[in-house]
């Protein structure tokens, strides 16, 4: 297992890895740390007899969920990876997509302990973390450094096949596209991101700003987000 590759070659959208290495018709898939549920809708509503569980520690995120209604194959609820509220050996696939991070790295491993124990026999895991690196990354850290989190995200993940609670199955490395339209939806979406309280004084907001403008052309501003997935089976 690597925690991170240069010069990644493949450049594509997540759902193009997710799609070509699962398998989601006739599943229950579980997934933590759903966001704004993009993901979950596409899942749900992509193929045939899928039923979602849609996992989110976020309140203020989990309330607009709980507003749609227009997914009746997924069930929204407030909780986190660390105790998942789902009997055991219920779930086929659990996902969590960029979302290994954000759980406290004391609770990370037990997080771990709780997605063997919900997964049935050969079910699997398809953990997405973002890489330490690329241009992104470089205006993220000012405000927001996650190096030592994303550490302890891959240390867990390799201690769990290390450990022979998961098999590694495969890992894939790959760029993933993001754009913004400018820096104000940079930062709504990711300053002010409901999940994390970001605090910049003048100073810091101006050299954020400044670096992400570096990036902006007639399109908007666009970054390549390198990812590491690791899809383990139980």
């Amino acid at each position: 297992m690597e925690i991170s590759k240069n010069n990644i070659e493949l450049n594509c959208l997540e759902s193009d890895i997710y799609n070509n290495l699962l398998m989601f018709d006739g599943k229950h898939i579980l997934e933590l740390g759903c966001g704004n549920a993009d993901i979950t809708r596409d899942i749900a509503t992509s193929g045939k007899d899928r039923r979602v569980t849609a996992l989110e520690v976020d309140q203020i995120a989990h309330d607009k969920n709980m507003q749609i209604t227009d997914l009746p194959n997924v069930t929204f609820s407030l909780a986190g990876a660390q105790e998942i509220p789902l009997e055991d050996e219920s779930v086929d696939i659990v996902l969590l997509f960029k979302s290994l991070h954000h759980v406290p790295v004391e609770l990370m491993q037990a997080s771990m302990h709780e997605i063997h124990r919900v997964l049935k026999p050969g079910g699997l895991a398809y953990i997405s973390e973002p890489v330490f690196a690329g241009d992104f990354n470089e205006v993220l850290r000012l405000f927001h450094d996650e190096q030592k989190v994303r550490q302890a995200a891959f240390d867990t993940v390799k201690k769990s096949v290390d450990d022979g609670i998961f098999e590694l199955v495969e890992e894939t490395f790959f760029n993933s596209p993001m754009r913004f339209e400018d820096f104000q939806a940079f930062e709504n979406n990711t300053i002010k991101a409901t999940h994390s309280e970001h605090d910049l004084d003048d100073e810091l907001y101006a050299l954020v700003k400044q670096r992400f403008d570096q990036h902006v052309g007639d399109d908007g501003a666009h970054f390549s987000m390198p990812i590491r997935v690791d899809l383990l089976q139980k």
